[in-house]
């Protein structure tokens, strides 16, 4: 079942074509990243997704209903640019946006009773907005963006600001969320973020999508077939099987080499390594997603100026 489906999308702003008939689908339950450099499209697609603004063309379904003002409320959005009332306190805070999401005042107390001793915040109820440091605005934030429970919740870059202490809070949060059945899209630069968290990715880059899948099958795709291995000294005299990319010293006696399969198993590479070379370990060197990333843009790139 799928969460979210964008179908055939397009978004024009005066001379800029923001979105380019874009097509994804959020599985229900993942965690999603929606990933591109600035400009790419990423923010016009949310403001969609959240109504700010309509589409030009094509349509979005909500768990398979075409996107209607109702839905507002089964979802939760965090911006990039946070809009707290910084004269406001905390706790008036969290209440009126509480009430806006449709929640009473007896079951917003209820639930925000429980947030705020998991954040440790229960000190800051009476503080105004603009006494908190940014890490802390951004707590309040985060609770006003899931208090009432959504069904989907977008993040935009959700950790900036954040320690590495309260960036594993939030990160704990979204995965126990998402475990009781809230899905997840995550825009975000940060590509650690996508490998600890996401199941599925987008790439949208100059307002089309030029990647999107389950994270495994993607780095699958993306896999090389070259393997690092730490070895003894000795000149590597390879079969036509195997190509060596490169050697690099790294310990007295000890020398690491970066080995292509063409064709055959790792167990093909040992047989022909373990003759004439003492092996210390081996690993299948696989893209990151940071790899990915840099890897598809600059196809993409390549393949548009081929076009133009």
């Amino acid at each position: 079942m799928q969460s979210l489906q964008i179908i055939n999308v397009t978004k024009q702003y005066a001379h800029h074509k923001a979105l380019d008939r874009v097509n994804l689908s959020v599985p229900h339950g993942s965690i999603y990243g929606l990933l591109g450099p600035n400009g790419a499209g990423k923010t016009s697609l949310i403001r969609i997704i959240t109504q700010i603004t309509g589409a030009d063309e094509g349509e979005v379904l909500f768990k398979g209903e075409k996107l209607n003002p109702s839905h507002i409320y089964r979802m939760g959005y965090l911006p990039e640019e946070r809009g707290l009332y910084k004269k406001m306190e905390v706790g008036e805070q969290l209440l009126f946006f509480a009430r806006l999401k449709g929640l009473s005042r007896s079951d917003a107390m209820h639930k925000l009773k429980d947030w705020v001793e998991r954040f440790e915040i229960k000190n800051w109820w009476t503080k105004k907005v603009e006494e908190l440091s940014k890490g802390m605005q951004q707590k309040v934030q985060f609770i006003a963006t899931v208090l009432h429970q959504p069904e989907l919740i977008i993040l935009d870059e959700p950790f900036t600001g954040f320690d590495p202490i309260n960036a594993n809070l939030i990160r704990d949060e979204i995965i126990r969320l998402n475990k009781e059945g809230s899905t997840f899209i995550f825009s975000t630069h940060r590509m650690e973020t996508v490998e600890q968290l996401c199941d599925h990715i987008a790439l949208i880059n100059k307002s089309k999508v030029v990647l999107e899948g389950e994270v495994k099958q993607i780095k699958n795709q993306f896999r090389t077939q070259t393997y690092e291995v730490e070895h003894s000294i000795c000149n590597l005299q390879l079969s036509p099987s195997f190509v060596l990319k490169n050697s690099t010293p790294v310990d007295e006696g000890l020398i690491r080499s970066e080995i292509k399969i063409i064709q055959g198993i790792p167990n093909d590479l040992l047989k022909e390594l373990i003759p004439v070379s003492h092996i210390h370990s081996l690993r299948e060197i696989v893209p990151s997603m940071n790899d990915i990333f840099i890897i598809s843009v600059n196809q993409n790139l390549a393949t548009q100026s081929v076009v133009a």
